[in-house]
């Protein structure tokens, strides 16, 4: 609580008192507020690099090439006699001349875990987007999954951090990036190359 303060000083040999007028205490700060820097530390921080987004880049050249075009002739048979219908958003590559791909909405567990699995054609403007919770590091794997894709993975902020390439048919070995990411898209192997989609760039979401 803020109080009345006394000053005493000394004048022509008498004892003076005064009263200061009532002043409020300053509101101690948070614990997340820091102080400005000043002078030397002011300079030190303004140089001091910020954090840099984790991009993984595009090659200059695919790292795998495909061993055959179409779907793959050992495709099983679909394990649903009547495969889930899934809503469907819109996603926009805006540094690659406003590409857009229309795409399958895979949200829920049992959605993402089967995804494209048993597909044996996809038009060229058409993909799947897999939405998770938070940013993570996310593996995927193309366990009966009978066509070649391009997987994107793309963080909270609609920024590509990397991309699987060329990723083969009917393959349990693991496809991810080393960043973070809280969307994953799938779309026709070589999409990427043929329409300038690289690492780094942004896309925007419709309808997800």
């Amino acid at each position: 609580m803020p109080v009345t303060k006394l000053r005493i000083a000394l004048s022509l040999g008498f004892l003076v008192v005064a009263c200061e007028p009532r002043v409020e205490e300053p509101v101690p700060p948070s614990r997340d507020v820091r102080p400005e820097p000043i002078g030397q530390e002011a300079q030190a921080s303004e140089s001091r690099p910020s954090k840099a987004r984790c991009i993984h880049p595009t090659e200059d050249k695919p790292k795998r090439t495909l061993a055959q075009k179409g779907p793959d002739p050992a495709c099983p048979p679909d394990d649903l006699a009547k495969p889930p219908v899934l809503r469907e958003g819109k996603v926009v590559f805006t540094d690659a001349k406003d590409e857009t791909v229309s795409v399958e909405i895979a949200q829920r567990d049992r959605e993402r875990s089967r995804g494209l699995m048993y597909r044996k054609h996809m038009d060229e403007e058409r993909g799947m987007i897999f939405v998770f919770d938070r940013d993570e590091v996310h593996q995927f794997w193309m366990h009966n999954t009978c066509i070649p894709l391009d997987m994107l993975f793309v963080d909270a902020d609609g920024t590509i951090v990397g991309i699987e390439e060329n990723t083969p048919t009917m393959n349990d070995s693991t496809f991810s990036v080393p960043c973070p990411s809280r969307y994953v898209i799938e779309v026709n192997a070589g999409y990427c190359r043929r329409h300038g989609v690289r690492a780094g760039q942004k896309v925007r979401l419709e309808g997800i």
